[in-house]
């Protein structure tokens, strides 16, 4: 089918109850182009929830006007939406024409049969958002839309299936299924031509059938083709190949192209997962689907920019939590080789929010599985699907049956990748937690559940879970595991055919993890929550002072506070850590505790990193105590003021810490190991005048295909050093082939909107995103203690 972008010239508005329109309410639309996030716009109360960021909910109604000729009649228009959220209703010039409860799934919707051809035609888009999510959901169409224009015969949409079932050095088999529909009153036989090109581009294989397809009789025709000397497909070696489809007779012809990796995947106790033959642990982030100070409107550009930071940051795969990953972000994953689990649900029959997908899963399940599963089966990037998250059922038999329902369906849609479930072991035996409490009795118990982490581990490793969870853990490929480290040794020994993921993981405890992971051939990987900082679940990662940590922080908090990468992009000293525990990182980091919290004692939860900032900028506090943190993988580390030498700190779970008085200057680190120097590092402060400056993530973007122009906001001094400690409003002007759709910074807790042109820094950084309108130039004018101007070219997407 000729796919054609359905993203302009839409309106949306807040839905207006009919009869309060009759009665002269009104509510103006506003021009947007999708993806859209109607939510982010709106203004947050102290009203609304913590989970959701303060946000409120409510309904959107989009429209769009658009011609469809008379030469269309008789072909099959189908609308495609990749996401909205949620409980979508849409309707054909005033006519229902589908609906998808789901706000994660793609669907589409059959259009032909209320278009007026030759005419003007309105699509019109309902999407509802309220207490149904336990993070920031966003709402509207968030992602592409898409036009379908097909004959009555035609290659399916997902039509086009790719396997290499068999793989050696010398060459590998791809076995190409091609779905063709047939929806005349004819039979028709027609011809079926693949080529496979690799990835310079030159054709490697190809094959011709012919296909009798009956009316309204699907025909799937299997072609086997062989590709010599096979580049294969790894995080190291992203090697993509193109398969294109050609359905031919003498009145009409259909084409689809996909691409497809060539790997081969591998699971058992004793090697783990390999890839390729070679055995790959995970270093695993998990992400929310939000875009930071784009809300959850989701463009290409974002999604590929995640993912590339994310692999700097020393990530080879990405957890998508809770729910399916966009197409944009899979196809960035397999252009840059990150593996992916792509997760179904974050609840089943159980509601966690009060008005969630829950109502909606038994009737609606297998439609939204099928959808995940037909939306991932090309990408090489997949390597697992998760059919859950902290699902209270799975501690249960009825909640087992419902596990092994989901399995065997992911296995009938698609038996090439493996099947987990990331299960909190706490929460399925939350029934039964007196029980629990009885057996631990007199065993040192209280110590343990001082510390939400050490509870969570303490009640993983009983018994009770043993029991509780042997089934929902017997059904799967590949157990998922929440916050249960403390079962990796235990079942290694109880059950050692079991391979463990740790599918949520504590970001303190990453050092621990990985040495688990690392010593056990049946652990395949670590997932931190998380690798991405995100809107909602406000504060959970935010350090706390005093006697007790509080969950949730008050309004105005935004943001959860605990991704290794903050929402502007921005590397946090925890992903440094992370990635030296990873063993990928030589030379030394130096992060800085807030000096203006001295003393205080820390409550921060388990998802919260210590109070730091990478900077020696800190006015107001000269001869103040601070304490410098150093993380390397080294024996001992040296710390130097000012070419003074401070001492030498042996380095314990790869990080040590000194305390000082603070004077500006020059901070330098050395690290040590058997005595000899294996690398450094330097903290300066900042001096002088205040200067912005403004950095392009990229001299040129195309001007469609989703593509953003990133700008970098940042308050420095005449040497470049970041002046983190003055913080200030910057005001943003765009003009020319741009439009401004986001300003913002990592604050977490701020009452500022995204969607505004001016902004105040946060640590001496602010983040502009821009969208393309056509060829030309954007130009860009950021004020604020100076002024700015940078020129970004916007070219046709094919020049």
């Amino acid at each position: 089918m000729i796919r054609t972008s359905f993203n302009d010239n839409w309106q949306v508005r807040p839905k207006v109850n009919p009869f309060a329109e009759l009665a002269g309410q009104t509510v103006p639309y506003e021009e947007v182009t999708l993806p859209h996030d109607a939510m982010i716009g709106q203004e947050r109360t102290a009203a609304g929830e913590g989970a959701g960021a303060y946000f409120p909910g409510g309904v959107y109604e989009y429209r769009k006007t658009f011609f469809v000729p008379e030469e269309h009649r008789g072909r099959r228009i189908v609308v495609e939406f990749e996401g909205v959220y949620r409980d979508a209703s849409v309707f054909v010039n005033g006519d229902y024409a589908g609906r998808r409860p789901y706000g994660y799934s793609l669907f589409r919707v059959d259009a032909d049969r209320f278009l007026r051809f030759g005419q003007d035609n309105e699509i019109r888009v309902e999407a509802r958002a309220h207490q149904d999510s336990r993070w920031y959901s966003g709402a509207g169409i968030y992602r592409d839309t898409w036009l379908l224009v097909g004959d009555p015969v035609r290659i399916a949409p997902d039509g086009v299936r790719v396997t290499t079932p068999d793989i050696d050095a010398e060459r590998a088999v791809v076995e190409v299924a091609t779905t063709v529909v047939n929806d005349s009153l004819a039979i028709r036989t027609v011809e079926l031509v693949t080529e496979l090109r690799d990835p310079a581009g030159a054709v490697v294989a190809g094959g011709t059938s012919r296909v009798t397809v009956l009316p309204g009789e699907p025909a799937i025709a299997r072609q086997r083709l062989y590709v010599r000397d096979p580049a294969l497909w790894s995080p190291g070696t992203p090697a993509l190949y193109g398969c294109g489809v050609t359905l031919t007779d003498v009145d009409f012809e259909d084409a689809e192209r996909v691409t497809f990796g060539i790997r081969s995947l591998r699971l058992d106790p004793e090697h783990g997962l390999r890839i390729n033959g070679e055995s790959v642990k995970l270093r695993g982030a998990c992400v929310h689907h939000d875009n930071g100070v784009l809300g959850a409107a989701t463009f290409a550009r974002a999604e590929e920019r995640r993912v590339q930071i994310l692999k700097e940051g020393g990530f080879n795969a990405i957890r998508m939590s809770h729910h399916p990953m966009s197409k944009a972000m899979l196809d960035a994953c397999d252009r840059l080789g990150m593996l992916v689990v792509d997760e179904t649900f974050d609840m089943w029959t159980s509601a966690k929010s009060p008005f969630d997908y829950s109502l909606s899963f038994p009737e609606w399940w297998e439609r939204d599985v099928e959808a995940m599963v037909a939306k991932d089966y090309n990408h090489p990037s997949v390597v697992m699907y998760s059919i859950g998250n902290e699902i209270p059922e799975t501690g249960t038999p009825s909640g087992a049956a419902w596990g092994r329902r989901l399995a065997e369906k992911v296995r009938a849609l698609d038996g090439t990748r493996y099947v987990t479930n990331a299960i909190n072991n706490m929460l399925a035996v939350m029934s039964d937690l007196a029980r629990f409490r009885e057996q631990a009795e007199g065993a040192g118990i209280n110590t343990l559940m001082a510390d939400a982490g050490d509870a969570m581990n303490a009640i993983a490793a009983s018994d009770l879970v043993t029991e509780r969870t042997a089934e929902s853990y017997g059904v799967l490929d590949v157990a998922g595991m929440n916050y249960s480290d403390s079962r990796y040794a235990l079942d290694h020994e109880k059950f050692p055919d079991r391979i463990i993921l740790g599918t949520e993981t504590f970001p303190t405890r990453i050092d621990r993890n990985w040495a688990l992971v690392e010593q056990y051939s049946t652990v395949i990987g670590d997932f931190t929550w998380t690798g991405w900082d995100y809107l909602g679940e406000a504060g959970i990662g935010r350090p706390q002072y005093g006697e007790r940590p509080v969950f949730t922080a008050p309004y105005p908090y935004l943001l959860a506070g605990c991704g290794d990468i903050d929402i502007t992009g921005h590397r946090r000293p925890a992903s440094y850590y992370r990635e030296i525990v990873f063993g990928l990182r030589t030379q030394p980091y130096l992060a800085v505790q807030r000096p203006q919290h001295h003393g205080k004692p820390s409550v921060g939860g388990p998802w919260a990193w210590s109070d730091t900032l990478s900077s020696w900028t800190w006015p107001g506090h000269e001869g103040a105590p601070i304490i410098v943190e150093v993380y390397g993988d080294a024996d001992e580390i040296e710390l130097l003021l000012n070419g003074r030498s401070l001492g030498r700190r042996p380095v314990d779970r790869f990080r040590t810490s000194f305390e000082t008085a603070y004077e500006p200057g020059e901070l330098l680190a050395v690290a040590y190991r058997d005595s000899i120097e294996t690398g450094r590092a330097t903290l300066r402060s900042a001096s002088g005048p205040v200067l912005l400056r403004a950095q392009a993530d990229r001299p040129v973007v195309t001007a469609t295909g989703g593509d953003l122009a990133y700008v970098t906001l940042t308050l420095t001094d005449a040497d470049g050093t970041l002046h983190t400690s003055a913080d200030q409003p910057v005001r943003v002007e765009v003009s020319g082939a741009g439009v401004l759709i986001g300003l913002g910074s990592a604050d977490p807790s701020t009452g500022e909107r995204f969607d505004a042109t001016e902004r105040h820094t946060y640590e001496g950084r602010a983040l502009a995103v821009v969208r393309p309108t056509g060829p030309g130039k954007i130009r860009l004018l950021a004020s604020g203690p100076t002024g700015v101007e940078i020129i970004i070219e916007v070219q046709e997407r094919n020049a």
